[in-house]
């Protein structure tokens, strides 16, 4: 099989990458203003469950989002033959710690729906689906360390099921303030597109 990566996206603390060229981001002049926050309105993005999302849904929003605009998907229809596969090494954690500091003092004890919500970490390819109406499978993987043997592997084993003729994948890890996002929008094209290879998601990251 071989594909077309019609887009990517790379999200870091410190810049925003569209098909590799560096996008500027305005940042707000508020004291403590998020910088995925800024990234948000930077891009003129209108979908106000953004502010209710944890720090990893966001990131792993931007990152689709970038890339389903760059590649006109139309989220107003549903999109049964997309699926969704994403990876990060860190799970939920970032909120499991938060939501645990809620309900370690008995004496103190103030659980939080809002912060349990997102104390797993396929709640990202749900917000993502959501948002763009895609019907197709979603998975996210926890592993070790960035891995792109693992990603390939698993955009070849999408792609088996024939159904399936666009895929959002890539990695998104948040933790302790620190964002690393590779988003990708991958398509079946088995006459000129290209092999994917570790090589070459190593490059795009």
């Amino acid at each position: 099989m071989k594909f077309d990566i019609k887009s990517y996206c790379r999200i870091t603390n410190k810049k925003v990458l569209l098909n590799g060229t560096e996008v500027p981001i305005i940042r707000s002049e508020e004291p403590n203003s998020l910088w995925l926050n800024d990234v948000y309105r930077s891009f003129g993005i209108q979908y106000l469950k953004f502010f209710k999302m944890d720090n990893l849904s966001k990131a792993g929003f931007l990152g689709a989002e970038l890339v389903c605009r760059d590649v006109g998907l139309d989220i107003n229809v549903p999109n049964k033959d997309i699926s969704i596969v994403c990876f990060n090494r860190s799970s939920s954690l970032d909120d499991d710690i938060i939501y645990q500091q809620t309900i370690q003092d008995k004496n103190n004890y103030f659980p939080s729906p809002a912060v349990f919500v997102y104390t797993l970490a396929n709640i990202v390819t749900g917000e993502i689906a959501i948002r763009n109406k895609i019907m197709g499978e979603s998975s996210f993987y926890i592993t070790e360390k960035f891995s792109p043997k693992q990603i390939s592997e698993a955009i070849y084993d999408i792609f088996r099921n024939n159904y399936v003729n666009g895929l959002l994948c890539g990695w998104t890890e948040y933790f302790k303030d620190n964002c690393d996002v590779l988003m990708m929008f991958i398509t079946r094209n088995n006459k000129s597109g290209k092999e994917i290879t570790t090589e070459l998601i190593s490059k795009l990251y």
